[in-house]
């Protein structure tokens, strides 16, 4: 048997060893209601912190008098609105456009999107700045502002809303890092600014030491102090390239398309914190006639919803990137098992200690007041509503999910249809003498009517590209 000469091979023409595996990630790829759970933790922690500020804030203003903590009733509204549009509404359209383009693998492009979001935020907070300080007084006096509970108000709104750049700042970061899963820094983040807004508002307010007492100014700057520590520190963060992404500031180009990206989703969703804070107002305003007792006792549910919105808040700002990076990667089919599994979650996170207060209103109603009359109208109220703010969780995580996927109009009219179903129900009530139980029942339904809608729309809209038909090509002839 005779050898059989090797034949040379051209190294130039060998065959390219195969492609790496894929870089797998958690949120592409990882069990959904595992991840989900991981990214959801670190908001509860840092929403909780929120809803405690409001608690501490309310404790020391109100060592400033009566016309103070009237007064930040009064301006509270307004700051509610503030923080809900930069941080649910603008923050997580940001967060949405960057998981996007993390999810197609387009780094630069997430890298020039963080960018322009910033360029929103301020933009958006000098809207606020400018409005605020100019038509402010005017808007408070609407209110019901008068005599020194006005004065209060509009000392608190100049110096809040002369810096209205820095929350918005804050919140469009931390929309930019949440898009990238990082969930932790930003949660972290808040509750170190929840932390010093507590010590600096209420030693700047008071007048704690050598500090002179600067009243609702002093209230003001502490929480302005506190955004701009924690700025700087997601500002270092993000821009020493620590972070997933690097914001790109030299040489940056102005894109439109960049801002229709994510204005196209975050323009939208602005309009449910508006609806849903003027949802709110008109129903208050049904049942102050039934007097201060019925209204106090809406007040302290009212203090329970904010709670549960704040875990409701947590399992929606969890699975935006989830959502945004199986679309960018182009699995609608997991961008929508993310969504349900994640409103599933919310669902029972928010209505098991619903239920509980519902069943045993005393653990919740305690806390607040000894008033019997109040406590009769607090315990009819839970005992009605608190079984159904399960659909309210429901919503609010369809409401993210839509984000993710830049699809958010669907939840947005379902939460228009809430505001007028509670406008003409409850202007039919009003007109044929009912009961405060019935506008408990009221409110109830409408969240029901929310979260119904909220789940159609996401299974009536179309999340992934649409279906493009080849193009036919004529048959052959026998001559050809």
């Amino acid at each position: 048997m005779s050898d059989i000469a090797e034949i040379p091979v051209d190294e130039q023409e060998r065959p390219l060893p195969p492609p790496p595996p894929p870089v797998k990630s958690a949120l592409t790829d990882g069990p959904i209601l595992r991840t989900l759970l991981s990214l959801a933790w670190p908001n509860v922690i840092a929403l909780s912190a929120g809803t405690c500020t409001v608690i501490a804030e309310t404790s020391y203003i109100g060592r400033l008098g009566v016309e103070a903590l009237a007064a930040m009733a009064l301006v509270f509204p307004t700051v509610i609105l503030t923080m809900t549009m930069s941080g649910g509404a603008m923050g997580g359209a940001v967060a949405s456009a960057i998981a996007r383009a993390l999810g197609a693998g387009d780094r630069e492009r997430a890298g020039t999107l963080a960018m322009h979001a910033m360029l929103i935020g301020i933009s958006f907070g000098l809207v606020f700045m400018l409005g605020m300080l100019i038509f402010g007084p005017r808007v408070l006096e609407m209110l019901g502002g008068r005599g020194d509970v006005l004065t209060h108000a509009i000392a608190y709104t100049q110096v809040f809303f002369g810096g209205a750049v820095l929350p918005w700042l804050l919140n469009t970061m931390a929309g930019v890092l949440r898009g990238t899963g990082n969930m932790k820094l930003p949660s972290f983040l808040i509750l170190n600014s929840a932390a010093w807004q507590i010590v600096l508002g209420g030693t700047l307010g008071l007048g704690l030491g050598p500090v002179p007492q600067l009243g609702m100014r002093g209230v003001a700057a502490g929480a302005l102090i506190a955004y701009t520590m924690n700025i700087c520190i997601m500002g270092w963060y993000l821009f020493s390239g620590r972070a997933r992404i690097a914001p790109k500031l030299r040489g940056l180009r102005i894109q439109w398309a960049m801002f229709f990206d994510i204005l196209k989703v975050g323009a939208i969703a602005c309009f449910s914190p508006l609806q849903s804070v003027l949802t709110i107002s008109i129903f208050t305003h049904m049942l102050a006639k039934f007097g201060t007792a019925i209204l106090a006792g809406y007040g302290i549910g009212a203090r329970l919803e904010f709670l549960l919105t704040s875990i409701a808040f947590s399992f929606g700002i969890a699975c935006v990137p989830m959502v945004g990076m199986a679309i960018g990667a182009g699995r609608i089919v997991r961008a929508r098992r993310i969504a349900w599994i994640a409103s599933a979650a919310a669902f029972v996170a928010v209505g098991t200690p619903a239920c509980l207060v519902a069943i045993f209103p005393d653990l919740w109603v305690n806390i607040f007041t000894d008033s019997a009359a109040v406590r009769a109208a607090s315990h009819q109220y839970l005992s009605t509503v608190g079984p159904f703010y399960a659909f309210f969780g429901l919503a609010t995580t369809m409401y993210f999910s839509s984000q993710g996927a830049a699809k958010v109009i669907g939840p947005v009219l379902a939460q228009t249809a809430r505001l007028i179903y509670i406008s003409a129900a409850g202007w039919w009530l009003s007109t044929h003498e009912a009961t405060a139980q019935s506008f408990f029942w009221l409110a109830a339904s409408s969240m029901v009517l929310l979260g119904l809608l909220s789940c159609s729309s996401v299974v009536l809209t179309r999340w992934g590209p649409r279906d493009s038909k080849p193009a036919i090509r004529p048959a052959l002839s026998a001559a050809d």
